[in-house]
């Protein structure tokens, strides 16, 4: 195992592959062709149900972002023929036509793009419109990941279900590489309590069990709020006072000026240590291969916070 720290060059390799995945895909379309007459594809999703075509996905709809560009990462990106609001990553996914948002999907064009998959992300907004997707009688796939190890899961699954296969099991394994090097980087470091700030109006953070605590895990940090039983629990100032972590990090979409709320709190650790941080909530928010660029940068922050305790 290559347990050099991860370069910018390596993550380029990654991006290199997903661009590729397009390309690829097409020199195994004989292959896939040769095989449709093959035994159905079983899957099962992030729910644990088993999802079953009769032959790979030609058409599929992307219900949330991180699946857009799971679906890339596997190979199948000139499948997607709908996909939702800032689904927007790679370059070539802002091209796609909408069928709705996070709230509220537009169910007849659903139906009128004739799709054989449908990957859907279950959340308190988008549970409602699960059922109007049931009775279109379209295979549906679940995709959740609350552990890093699920993206690269996610992405072979979806591969299988695509006939994108070898370059899904590629992108994978590129995947499961870089972050086992970032954990043989980071492992044994001393723990840095921090508040994970996903917004500021309101307040909210994430627990324990969502997968961007296991990217703090991995960079040894400590989410403060992890035992929280709500997944986005919002959170008072005064508890996080309370708590006094030493680092917060910021995700507020091009507004910098999220963690700045906490430095007329001088008596904040994280404040007196200057460890008021922000990183790109894109690829950490969102359960796709890019959580590896946002966990490397995760781990060099909560690093920077390491050494300001020797100021």
């Amino acid at each position: 195992m290559n347990t050099k720290p991860i370069t910018q060059r390596s993550a380029a390799s990654l991006a290199m592959r997903i661009a590729a995945a397009a390309l690829l895909a097409a020199t195994v379309a004989v292959a896939v062709t040769a095989s449709a007459s093959a035994a159905p594809i079983t899957v099962r999703d992030d729910d644990g149900n088993v999802v079953t075509l009769q032959k790979p996905a030609q058409r599929v709809i992307a219900m949330a972002p991180h699946v857009t560009e799971l679906l890339f990462a596997a190979g199948a990106g000139d499948k997607i023929v709908g996909a939702v609001t800032y689904s927007d990553y790679p370059e070539a996914a802002k091209k796609i036509p909408r069928v709705g948002d996070n709230r509220l999907i537009d169910m007849e064009r659903v139906a009128a793009m004739k799709p054989d998959l449908i990957v859907i992300w279950m959340h308190g907004g988008f549970e409602r419109q699960i059922e109007g997707l049931r009775k279109l009688g379209v295979p549906l796939f679940h995709s959740e990941p609350t552990k890093l190890e699920g993206i690269a899961d996610n992405v072979e699954r979806l591969g299988q279900l695509m006939g994108t296969d070898t370059v899904a099991n590629a992108t994978a394994a590129d995947i499961r590489q870089q972050f086992a090097t970032l954990t043989k980087q980071y492992s044994n470091r001393p723990p840095v309590r921090l508040f994970y700030q996903v917004w500021d109006k309101p307040l909210y953070t994430l627990n324990g069990k969502s997968i961007v605590s296991d990217s703090i895990r991995l960079c040894g940090g400590v989410n403060i709020f992890a035992d929280q039983k709500v997944t986005a629990p919002v959170v008072s100032i005064e508890s996080v006072l309370q708590a006094n972590p030493e680092a917060i990090i910021g995700t507020s979409e091009k507004d910098y000026g999220s963690v700045d709320l906490w430095k007329p709190y001088g008596t904040l650790l994280a404040v007196q240590k200057n460890n008021l941080f922000r990183l790109d909530g894109d690829q950490l928010n969102r359960a796709g291969p890019r959580m590896l660029a946002g966990t490397k940068a995760l781990c060099e922050k909560i690093d920077e916070a390491r050494q300001h305790r020797k100021n």
